[in-house]
C-alpha cells in the first residue's frame, strides 16, 4: 500500500471509510479505454460481501462503458462529500472542507436473477420512502456491480466559526 502524503487527513478504519461512502451521492468509475482512462459519473448502491464493499450500478444494456468493462474489468473509482470553503481573510489562507474514499476492484455482471434486487438496492438508497419502479424498462437495462479491492479514505474538515 502507497503511504498517504498527508497521513493527519488519512482515513483508514473499515467502518469510517463505509460511513464515507454511504454519504456520497454519486461514484465516479475510471475504465480503461486503452489509450487513456474514461471516467463515468454514477448512481449506485452500497453493500459488503465477504467483509469487502461492493458497488452495485445498473445502465442501459449497451453503450461505450459497457463495452470497456467487458474488455478490461479492472477500474478505480472516486467518491467525496462535504464540501465547504473553509477561509481565513486575515491570513489569506483557503482551503476546501471534504471527506473522499478512492480505490480500485474489478467489476462483473451478475445473472439476470441478480438483476431486480440490484434495481431495487439502488432505487432504496435514492427513495428511502419507497419508490414502485416501472419493470417495463428491465429487459433494456443490465445491473453489475464492483467488488472494492483496495481503498483509501481522506478527510479535512476545520469546523470552526470562523469561515466566509
Amino acid at each position: 500500500r502507497d503511504l498517504m502524503r498527508r497521513r493527519d487527513r488519512e482515513v483508514s478504519e473499515p467502518e469510517e471509510l463505509l460511513r464515507i461512502m454511504e454519504g456520497c451521492d454519486v461514484v465516479r468509475l475510471g475504465i480503461w479505454d486503452g489509450e487513456r482512462p474514461y471516467i463515468v459519473p454514477l448512481n449506485f448502491a452500497l453493500t459488503v460481501e465477504a467483509g469487502r464493499p461492493v458497488l452495485w450500478f445498473h445502465s442501459a444494456a449497451r453503450g461505450k462503458k459497457l463495452d470497456l468493462l467487458r474488455r478490461n474489468p479492472g477500474v478505480s473509482f472516486e467518491m467525496d462529500r462535504g464540501h465547504a470553503l473553509y477561509s481565513e481573510a486575515e491570513r489569506g489562507y483557503c482551503t476546501m472542507e471534504f471527506e473522499s474514499v478512492m480505490g480500485t476492484g474489478t467489476v462483473d455482471f451478475p445473472g439476470e436473477e441478480e438483476k431486480e434486487a440490484a434495481l431495487e438496492r439502488i432505487v432504496a438508497r435514492y427513495h428511502p420512502e419507497g419508490f414502485a419502479f416501472s419493470r417495463d424498462a428491465m429487459p433494456a437495462t443490465v445491473c453489475w456491480k464492483l467488488t472494492v479491492e483496495t481503498m483509501t479514505g481522506k478527510r479535512l474538515q476545520k469546523r470552526t466559526p470562523a469561515r466566509g
